[in-house]
């Protein structure tokens, strides 16, 4: 293998060996000039750390973070929901809670109109949703 060297004055090639154990050679070529046949990766992998550090947190603070405090907030909500509350599902109907069970609600949509509805899909009250506009 020959290492070329370009300076301002021309072009200088060296001959140099194989090492097989990487290890960092130093060649001197006939006008006194030294190079590294193996030179290493600056700085390490320490900024790599730094970075992939730096990425995670600020994924935690915007994403993970406010969505968590969203579901929490909508467990809330869920558990506190009593007879006679307004709500929305999930698939946009408007209506009454009329009974609350472990996993369901019965929603009264019109008159003698009931239906019922999985809690999970319980996803707000009206009078939120014209607040926030």
């Amino acid at each position: 293998m020959n290492l070329l060297f370009i300076d301002g004055e021309g072009a200088l090639e060296a001959p140099v060996q194989a090492n097989t154990d990487n290890q960092v050679q130093t060649i001197t070529v006939e006008s006194g000039e030294t190079a590294l046949a193996n030179p290493q990766p600056a700085g390490g992998g320490m900024g790599f750390w730094i970075m992939i550090i730096l990425m995670i947190g600020v994924m935690y603070l915007f994403m993970w973070r406010p969505e968590s405090k969203r579901r929490k907030a909508m467990a809330k909500f869920r558990e506190g929901l009593k007879k006679g509350d307004k709500i929305i599902t999930a698939g946009g109907i408007y209506g009454v809670v009329k009974e609350i069970k472990d996993n369901s609600i019965l929603v009264e949509v019109d008159s003698n109109v009931t239906l019922r509805v999985d809690k999970n899909m319980v996803v707000g009250d009206p009078s939120q949703a014209q607040q926030t506009k």
